[in-house]
């Protein structure tokens, strides 16, 4: 056969369409299939919680290694830091306080003494109050009030501390040491608050727990300042 013929020529390209038809018929048949599985999909509602566990459980398998942070490990209670700030000198304070005292009776009879940090001025009990109360003297009050006027010019801290000797003084309104120590050191603490000094005043009272501290001075001595009121100023500033 001649394969230059023209008609043996268009027979083969028919017979090619002939053997390639089915692709058209599989393409159609494959988009309609995919239509309708878009349409159910569609139509379909997804269940969150299940979808959820699914998305879970391919994150663990997926990411074993993955852990989540762990915070510090901190105190239930945490206790702040305080910082005290630094006020008047305790020796300039002390030289004040001499010259101060020098043109007062009562006040020159007290003692001046740097104990432990600490400018703390004495007195004997009897210089302030009655015998057996708390009651402060006329003389006492007009004498705190000027310690008063220069301790409202200081910003330091001041406590004041009550001290008594072993046993009660005769007729006493107190039933023991600690309740009239306590009482003397009270009312010496709103004195200096009346004359002017603005912060807290802290008031203890030792009874005679600290009558050890006396035992270098002389006899008779050591008697009369265990009955005695300690003002004692801090070389820091604040409340106590």
């Amino acid at each position: 056969m001649d394969i230059n013929n023209p008609i043996t020529k268009g027979a083969g390209r028919s017979e090619d369409r002939g053997s390639r038809i089915w692709l058209i018929t599989f393409t159609d048949l494959v988009a309609l299939m995919l239509t309708f599985f878009v349409m159910l999909f569609a139509m379909s509602s997804v269940k969150v919680s299940e979808w959820k566990n699914i998305i879970d459980s391919l994150s663990q398998t997926l990411r074993p290694s993955d852990e989540q942070p762990v915070p510090a490990a901190t105190s239930t209670f945490n206790i702040g830091t305080i910082f005290r700030k630094q006020a008047i000198n305790l020796d300039y304070l002390s030289s004040v306080l001499n010259e101060t005292v020098k043109g007062q009776s009562l006040l020159s009879a007290g003692h001046i003494l740097r104990l432990e940090g600490r400018l703390i001025i004495t007195f004997r009990g009897d210089l302030l109050f009655e015998e057996g109360g708390a009651t402060m003297t006329d003389r006492g009050r007009r004498s705190l009030f000027v310690l008063g006027g220069v301790l409202q010019n200081i910003g330091n801290q001041v406590g004041v501390n009550g001290h008594s000797g072993p046993g009660l003084p005769a007729g006493s309104n107190y039933s023991s040491n600690w309740e009239l120590s306590t009482a003397r050191a009270a009312a010496v603490a709103n004195a200096l608050k009346q004359s002017g000094y603005t912060d807290d005043i802290i008031a203890y009272g030792y009874a005679d727990s600290r009558s050890a501290q006396l035992s270098d001075l002389p006899e008779g001595l050591d008697g009369a300042l265990a009955r005695r009121i300690d003002i004692v100023i801090r070389p820091t500033a604040g409340d106590l």
